[in-house]
């Protein structure tokens, strides 16, 4: 389970609740962590299916790495209301060396286990995944 590279195993319970996510709209979003002691990627926050945008920015640490993936729904230019999964690799400048280069090195692996990421987004601050950079993905 664990990969070579990065030595990171990836917990049951993130493809669990992404399934979740995708199939039954369960949750807004899901912020993973890495647990260096365990070696391995863990579901560190779920947001429910009424929280905003704004809940979600809020959950993430302002000086420590995260993935997240995030529901986003929009309406088309022809008013057709659509969604579209986001994966985010969150990687502050303020986070420590060891833990950026854990998660980069971690990344497609880990995503590899989400079947059904639309889209992916590397952000190092939160202007890097505003809505507007949402926006401008999904079309």
């Amino acid at each position: 389970m664990a990969n070579a590279a990065s030595g990171m195993a990836v917990h049951d319970d993130c493809k669990l609740k992404f399934l979740e996510l995708k199939a039954k709209r369960t949750y807004r979003f899901i912020v993973f962590k890495i647990e260096e002691k365990q070696k391995q990627v863990i579901v560190e926050k779920l947001g429910e299916p009424a929280e905003s945008y704004e809940d979600f920015a809020a959950s993430l640490p302002a000086d420590e790495c995260r993935y997240t993936v995030f529901d986003f729904d929009f309406v088309t230019e022809e008013g057709c209301q659509k969604s579209k999964i986001f994966f985010i690799a969150w990687s502050p400048d303020t986070a420590k060396v060891r833990s950026k280069m854990i998660y980069a090195s971690s990344k497609d692996r880990f995503k590899r286990e989400l079947d059904g990421i639309q889209v992916e987004l590397q952000a190092t601050d939160p202007t890097e995944m505003g809505l507007d950079v949402f926006k401008s993905r999904t079309t």
